[in-house]
Order: structure tokens, then C-alpha cells, then sequence
């Protein structure tokens, strides 16, 4: 791998969720370190990376350190406002799945990393994992249906809505499931779309969602 290939010194943001590529991220942010980064990546026009807490808090202490999984997805501010001072609400969007080489602590807090991206997903063959697809993206499609009908605003998925691409229904799909977070984030893990229409699929089979 060549070295421009490497992401380096990119602020990291340990979270209790998991963000897929195009996936949105509704934030409040009022720690300093999170409020500078944020202005950082406002100004800069960059990415700041969101990854699953493995151990440790949202807010870091001193004895016990935010420890961030190794695979996250790198993330776009699209939306900032200031709800009170000292505190911003930002609409960020999921870009690319990355794996962290390294990360430090810098002086106020703020976790860095230096980080590879991962290639997009393969692409879905066989007749098998179509039909599966095909079966999904009617329950997202239904999905879609019903929050809207519910409340438009609340609609947890960015426009434009491609229920003909197996990656973005598959990880639609494995944001709104009732999957607990460590499988979530094995879902955003997998590199090929089949797999990932595969495991989600059987859920809701299992689960009598088809």
C-alpha cells in the first residue's frame, strides 16, 4: 500500500453507535475537544472518523481511556447549528469504512488516528443473494413507508434513496434493525454485499419481519 493511501492524524470521535457509509449522524456536541474538532473540520472542509467505543466512555477520564474499535467510518459535517452557547448540533454523513493503524491522545483529549481506508464493497452475484436482496429492499422500502407516513422529519436515511444498490439497503437495513451494537458493527465490517444482505436477511426472517 503506498503511503498516500494512508489517512494520517485524523480526529477520531468514540461513540456508542456504529455509522455506515451514507449513513446519518445527528450529534450534540458541547465537549471542548469534540467543539474544536468540529470547527476544525467545519473550516478545513475534512472528515473526522466515528468508531464504536470497545471500552471506555463518550467522555473520557483521566483513569479510564476512550478505547475505539479498529474499523470505523470516516464522516462529513453537512449541517451545523448552535443550540445554546457552548453546545453545536451537527448533521454528519457516513463516506468511507477505514481501519485505524494507530491512534494517540493528544494534549486536550482529542483521540487521533492514523487510519487505511477499505475498499468499497464487492459487488452482489448469484441468484440466490438477489432474491435475498430483493426481499430486503421491499421491507426498506416499507420501512421508508411507514416512517413517513408516521413523521416525515424523523426519516433516519439521507435522500436519495437507492433500493436498487445491495450496499446501501444492506447497511440501511443494519442501522434500523434491533441489532445489538457489536453485531452492528461486524455488519459495517464485511466488505461484500452479499454477506451482509445475507446475515440481514436471516434476522429478519428469524425475527418474522418477511
Amino acid at each position: 500500500m503506498s503511503s498516500t493511501s494512508v489517512l494520517a492524524d485524523v480526529p477520531l470521535f468514540p461513540l456508542h453507535t456504529v455509522l455506515f457509509p451514507d449513513g446519518l449522524l445527528p450529534l450534540k456536541i458541547f465537549e471542548a475537544r469534540y467543539l474544536d474538532m468540529a470547527r476544525e473540520c467545519l473550516r478545513e472542509k475534512t472528515p473526522f472518523g466515528v468508531c464504536l467505543l470497545k471500552s471506555g466512555g463518550e467522555v473520557a477520564l483521566p483513569d479510564e481511556p476512550s478505547v475505539p474499535e479498529n474499523v470505523g467510518c470516516l464522516a462529513e459535517i453537512e449541517d451545523c447549528d448552535v443550540e445554546t452557547f457552548g453546545m453545536l448540533l451537527i448533521r454528519a454523513r457516513g463516506t468511507r469504512r477505514f481501519r485505524l493503524l494507530s491512534h494517540r491522545v493528544e494534549h486536550g483529549g482529542l483521540l487521533v488516528g492514523m487510519a487505511e481506508p477499505l475498499p468499497d464493497d464487492v459487488p452482489l452475484e448469484g441468484n440466490q443473494h438477489l432474491a435475498k436482496f430483493g426481499a430486503c429492499a421491499e421491507v426498506l422500502e416499507r420501512i421508508i413507508a411507514t416512517i413517513r407516513e408516521r413523521d416525515p422529519d424523523s426519516l433516519p436515511f439521507a435522500e436519495p434513496f437507492r433500493l436498487e444498490d445491495p450496499t446501501w439497503v444492506s447497511n440501511r437495513l443494519s442501522e434500523v434493525l434491533p441489532i445489538p451494537l457489536r453485531a452492528r458493527q461486524k455488519l459495517m465490517e464485511l466488505t461484500d454485499a452479499g454477506a451482509r444482505i445475507d446475515v440481514v436477511h436471516h434476522y429478519m426472517q428469524q425475527h418474522q419481519l418477511l
